[in-house]
């Protein structure tokens, strides 16, 4: 039983997965065929050759540059900056945006070593130099880290006739006040708009 010992350890570490998740995929896996099991196999392996993030945004990408970067319909006035590549998706999947994207690779958070020169900021400064945009979105997370990394951006192009905006945080659709926790309300106390 090493084999099947091993690949639940080897589940367990993916993140979200934790041993008894683990033990279920590794079980479902040898119920698979052998043809499924092989192509998951080859999937797995070959994944870092065939995904990279794209030289000019950092998304991930199997094409030179992506096909955001690359599809001329998009607005190319507006740049949305997101911490991760996996950002891109879930604001691309709301179908709300059509401009550009640039991802950082994370957020400033001194407490674990990564200060602004460990993100993609000297790529957003260039590419915002090249001209044409008249807006920065900042869609980095909710946190302190997303917080501290969003002023930074604010700053850093302060005075540039550049409006930078913030993606709006608080309350979800649907929500219910009583379940809301006190960050999500002052936030939306704060982010208040006029109706």
């Amino acid at each position: 039983m090493k084999a099947l010992e091993r690949l639940i350890k080897n589940l367990s570490s993916l993140p979200g997965i934790g041993p008894k998740s683990a033990q279920r995929i590794a079980y479902s896996l040898i119920k698979k065929d052998e043809e499924f099991n092989k192509a998951l196999a080859e999937d797995i392996a070959t994944i870092k050759e065939r995904v990279f993030p794209c030289p000019v945004c950092g998304s991930l990408t199997e094409t030179d540059p992506c096909e955001i970067c690359s599809d001329p319909s998009r607005d190319r006035s507006l740049m949305c900056v997101v911490e991760q590549p996996q950002d891109v998706e879930t604001i691309a999947a709301s179908g709300a945006y059509s401009g550009l994207y640039h991802v950082l690779g994370g957020a400033i958070s001194p407490l674990d070593g990564i200060g602004p020169d460990k993100l993609r900021f000297k790529e957003l400064k260039a590419r915002i130099g090249d001209g044409g945009f008249r807006e920065i979105i900042v869609a980095t997370n909710p946190t302190d880290e997303g917080d501290t990394t969003a002023l930074y951006i604010s700053r850093m192009f302060e005075g540039s006739g550049i409006k930078i905006t913030r993606l709006a945080s608080g309350l979800p659709i649907g929500g219910d006040l009583e379940y809301a926790d006190r960050t999500t309300l002052a936030r939306s106390l704060s982010g208040r708009t006029e109706i």
